[in-house]
């Protein structure tokens, strides 16, 4: 065999590799889902009673995106790829789709709205094609590609479709795009002590409904500072969660018991000597 020859070859070989990987995948999900001899957690399974696994294993897959550790993120996209395949499996048993009827829809999207790569529409920036892809995902949902949505209808979609914090970001930088903005951080500032105010005044009531709406403004409040400081408040909480847990690890590596045999006084003790020891202290 020549070089150009095993060259040429070594691409099929690998591709014929990856089809027969999720070929194999596909198996192993349909006989999970077999009335005869399937496993009962995988058959009592619904669309609806696995988003919460969507969601986890996606959340998941961005931890590991993060670490940088190859060998988590291809565990983690594997977990992932499951989901798809078991969406598609439970429709195909319902006779709704097929994970092919998934691949060939995505392929065909990613095709139509790249006409600069599979047709002859030549773009010079990263606008022309954000500007050419949102005209032709107007058209698929047949609207004129040349009237702006009402921004209501754009919004709602990210209210629908992404977490809450997520979601207010999105919102957030939307309406200022508009217009809808402080002409300073000052009013920024100033609406989060109103808003603040507000909340406090809602905790002295017992209507929990109330309550809850003034914590959501108060939260939005929070989202567009983090906006105006160039800040990502979902990377902020996650970087928080982790510290906390980071603290409390070190709290029980030297504890000699349960923390909640410990008074209130002796846990911030711990507290501050975890904080200390991770920041390279002691």
């Amino acid at each position: 065999m020549t070089n150009s020859e095993r060259s040429n070859s070594e691409p099929l070989a690998q591709q014929a590799a990856m089809l027969e990987a999720v070929q194999q995948l596909v198996a192993v999900v349909a006989k999970l889902r077999s009335p005869d001899g399937g496993c009962p957690w995988d058959l009592a399974q619904t669309p609806e009673s696995l988003v919460p696994y969507v969601i986890e294993e996606a959340y998941e897959t961005v931890e590991a995106i993060q670490s940088g550790d190859p060998v988590a993120i291809r565990e983690e996209l594997g977990d992932l790829l499951l989901q798809v395949v078991l969406q598609a499996q439970i429709a195909s048993d319902a006779n709704q789709f097929s994970l092919t009827e998934v691949a060939q829809g995505i392929s065909e999207k990613l095709i139509r709205r790249h006409p600069h790569v599979f047709s002859t529409v030549t773009v010079e920036t990263m606008d022309d094609v954000y500007r050419n892809w949102e005209q032709i995902k107007a058209i698929e949902k047949g609207e004129d590609p040349n009237i702006a949505p009402p921004l209501s209808k754009k919004l709602s979609r990210y209210a629908r479709s992404l977490p809450p914090l997520m979601a207010g970001m999105k919102i957030s930088r939307k309406a200022a795009e508009v217009g809808f903005e402080w002409e300073s951080i000052d009013g920024v500032w100033a609406k989060f002590q109103e808003e603040l105010t507000e909340f406090k005044e809602a905790l002295a009531t017992t209507d929990k409904t109330h309550q809850e709406a003034e914590l959501g403004d108060l939260l939005f409040t929070v989202i567009n500072l983090a906006r105006w400081y160039d800040l990502d408040p979902s990377a902020a909480l996650q970087g928080t969660n982790q510290r906390f847990i980071q603290r409390l690890e070190q709290m029980e590596a030297v504890a000699d018991r349960p923390l909640s045999g410990y008074s209130l006084e002796q846990l911030e003790q711990l507290w501050q000597q975890a904080k200390a020891r991770l920041r390279g202290e002691g």
